[in-house]
């Protein structure tokens, strides 16, 4: 029986030595695209967090001039000025509380220079930060309400310890994320993510001692308190390599 080979045959029978390299230029084509893909997911996911918390960090840092009132009741220019420097308590609470919400949301921002995808975990731990850093106003108010009558030291207490607990929060957070950099942080290197963790260990010892200082000597723990945050003014320079 004679098997016609007709021209169209030849071509079909030639056809399958080219799929191969198309479909792997296919499949190579997707990866790229699901890889491009899930990488703006995952900078649209940080850029959503970091426009939350920066909008809770501003109203807790607005919350504070709430407790500096305009004086009541006085008649004459000099009442007026005598009423307002006993309000010493109320700016001294503004301006502490002030500077060390302003740190902390600098170091946010620093850490989220490095961090460009998300997680569950990243999300809660920065709730929580987030949850610690908004009450700061209510023990600022207890501060400067007790400070300088017989019941300042429970105000003091208060207020470090809860600067403490602040701090520890936003550690966890970011030990949590640099233990996972390789997923958190691609591409970021080894010596950026320790700069941030060196920079950090700072934080606990010294609010603790603040902590402590508390239960013994008020000014000495606001003092403390005070040099903490001039000290994270100084700028962070990440490293080069």
């Amino acid at each position: 029986m004679t098997r016609w080979n007709h021209p169209g045959a030849r071509e079909e029978r030639g056809r399958p030595d080219r799929e191969p390299g198309r479909r792997e230029e296919g499949k190579r084509s997707t990866v790229t695209e699901n890889n491009a893909a899930g990488a703006t997911d995952g900078a649209r996911d940080t850029y959503r967090l970091e426009a939350f918390s920066d909008g809770v960090i501003a109203i807790a840092i607005t919350l504070l001039i709430i407790e500096v009132r305009v004086p009541q009741g006085v008649e004459s220019a000099a009442e007026m000025w005598g009423a307002l420097r006993d309000l010493w308590p109320n700016y001294l609470g503004y301006a502490i509380s002030f500077a060390t919400i302003g740190i902390m949301w600098a170091n946010h921002h620093a850490i989220f220079r490095l961090i460009s995808r998300v997680d569950h975990y990243v999300i809660l731990l920065n709730l929580f930060f987030l949850a610690c850093l908004a009450f700061i106003p209510f023990p600022t108010a207890v501060m400067t309400e007790t400070l300088g009558h017989a019941d300042e030291r429970v105000g003091i207490v208060v207020y470090a310890g809860w600067f403490l607990v602040t701090d520890l929060a936003s550690n966890v957070f970011w030990r949590y994320a640099a233990s996972r950099a390789a997923t958190l942080m691609p591409g970021v290197a080894p010596p950026a993510v320790q700069g941030i963790t060196s920079r950090f260990r700072l934080g606990p010892p010294a609010y603790a001692l603040a902590f402590a200082l508390s239960f013994v000597n008020t000014w000495a723990s606001l003092g403390l308190l005070l040099a903490l945050a001039l000290t994270y003014i100084v700028p962070y320079n990440a490293p080069k390599d």
